[in-house]
C-alpha cells in the first residue's frame, strides 16, 4: 500500500520571509498614495518603505520587497505617488531614478543594519547603525534619482541637485521617525 508524502518545495521560513516582503511592499504602495507634488517632484511617504524593507528584513528580503513593488508599479498597478504606474513612468519619469533608488537603498540599508544576508532582530540593532543605515539608503537614493532626473528632464545636474536639496531635510526627518517606529516594537511585533 502506498503511502502519501508531502515535499515541502520551500521551506516555512522563506514563506514567511516572502510573506513580509509582501507586506512591506504593499505597506510601501499605500504609503506612496500620501504625496503632494512640489515643483518637479512629489514630496511622498515612500521613503518609508525603503527604510522598513532595510531594517526589518535585511538586504535580499528588503530587496525583494522593494522589487516586488517596483515590478507591480512597471506592470500597470497605480501604486507610485499619485497612483501613477507603469515602465515609462519609471525608465523616462523624473523620477525613476529615485524609484530605482529605493530599491538600492534598502539593500544597502540591510546590509550596513544587519551586515548579513539573513537578518537579525529589530532589537539586536543599535540606533547608531541605525542612523547609519538609513542615512546611506538616502544618499544612494539621491546618488541615483538626481543624475537621472537630470538626463530625462535635460537639466544640467547642479539644478537637478538644486532642486532636491529642500527635499533632504524632510527625508532627514522620515528617517528619524522610521527609526522611532521600529524601536517602538510597532513593525516588529515584539
Amino acid at each position: 500500500m502506498a503511502t502519501e508524502q508531502s515535499v515541502d518545495l520551500v521551506d516555512d521560513d522563506t514563506v514567511g520571509w516572502f510573506t513580509k516582503a509582501v507586506l512591506l511592499a504593499a505597506l510601501t504602495a499605500a504609503l506612496a498614495q500620501l504625496s503632494i507634488p512640489i515643483g518637479p517632484v512629489v514630496f511622498s511617504l515612500q521613503p518609508f518603505g525603503m527604510f522598513f524593507a532595510g531594517l526589518l528584513l535585511g538586504p535580499l528580503w528588503g530587496g525583494v520587497a522593494l522589487l516586488l513593488y517596483l515590478l507591480v508599479g512597471i506592470a500597470g498597478a497605480p501604486v507610485f505617488s499619485n497612483g501613477a504606474a507603469g515602465i515609462g513612468y519609471v525608465i523616462a519619469g523624473k523620477t525613476g531614478g529615485f524609484l530605482v533608488g529605493f530599491l538600492v537603498g534598502a539593500v544597502v540599508a540591510g546590509a550596513i543594519a544587519h551586515r548579513s544576508l539573513a537578518p537579525k532582530p529589530v532589537a539586536n540593532l543599535s540606533v547608531l547603525i541605525q542612523v547609519v543605515a538609513l542615512t546611506a539608503a538616502v544618499a544612494v537614493v539621491y546618488a541615483i534619482g538626481i543624475p537621472w532626473m537630470a538626463v530625462v528632464t535635460g537639466l544640467p545636474f547642479a539644478r537637478a541637485a538644486a532642486t532636491m536639496a529642500p527635499f533632504i531635510p524632510f527625508d532627514l526627518l522620515k528617517l528619524g521617525i522610521a527609526i522611532a517606529i521600529v524601536q517602538g516594537g510597532y513593525l516588529a511585533g515584539r
